[in-house]
């Protein structure tokens, strides 16, 4: 049996995220989602999320393609895959070769678990929806500002 695994932060859900786990579903009988904590994307990304864990976990965790949950407590995929179980780990194409995911194969191969590389989907991230929020809310401000 093939035990998929797709982490991410999943916060300001968009197509790419839908796009990482439908794709991920296909090549796996069961496919486990692992929501990055809230604690976690603020030590390790210095994001603070916009959806808090327990409503991203629940978002993912409705989709048809995904079979169970797993929220991340610690930065380390190992963690997970002792947590959890997985035989396969699926990742965007957009980490191959990178150091990140050079480590990732690297530890993974110690243990057994095949990493996958789907395709990323370019048109869309959750860094570029960021932005926009903070353009429109900064934009927003001033016009209160000059209001007054």
């Amino acid at each position: 049996m093939r035990i998929g695994y797709a982490a991410g932060a999943f916060d300001l859900f968009h197509v790419g995220h839908l796009n990482l786990l439908r794709r991920a579903k296909q090549h796996c009988d069961v496919l486990i989602a692992g929501v990055v904590s809230d604690e976690m994307l603020r030590e390790v990304k210095g994001i603070e999320p916009v959806i808090p864990t327990a409503e991203r976990a629940e978002i993912v965790g409705d989709l048809r393609c995904v079979d169970q949950v797993h929220v991340e407590t610690t930065p380390s995929k190992l963690d997970a895959w002792r947590e959890v179980g997985f035989t396969h780990f699926f990742k965007g194409d957009d980490w191959r070769g990178t150091p990140k995911g050079l480590l990732l194969e690297q530890q993974f191969a110690e243990v057994g678990v095949q990493i996958e590389y789907l395709p990323y989907t370019m048109h869309t991230s959750s860094t570029a929806l960021r932005r926009a929020l903070a353009a429109i809310t900064s934009s927003a401000e001033l016009q209160v500002v000059g209001t007054r």
